[in-house]
C-alpha cells in the first residue's frame, strides 16, 4: 500500500476541508398556512402541496 513520503500541513488539509461544511436547509412559506416549510415539498402543518391537500390530518387521527 502507498504511504504518503511527507505528512501534509495543515493549512493544506484546512484548505481541502474547506467546502465538507454544512448548510442550512432553504426555506420557503406555505402559501395556505404560512408556517415555514422547504421547497418542493410537502407543508407539514397543513398536509398540503401546491394548493391542493395531500393528506388530511383530522382523518389520520381518528
Amino acid at each position: 500500500m502507498a504511504l504518503p513520503k511527507r505528512r501534509h500541513s495543515h493549512s493544506r488539509t484546512r484548505k481541502r476541508r474547506s467546502h465538507d461544511a454544512l448548510t442550512a436547509p432553504g426555506l420557503s412559506v406555505c402559501g395556505e398556512c404560512g408556517e415555514p416549510k422547504e421547497p418542493h415539498r410537502l407543508c407539514g402543518n397543513c398536509g398540503k402541496y401546491k394548493g391542493r391537500t395531500v393528506y388530511s390530518l383530522d382523518a389520520e387521527l381518528e
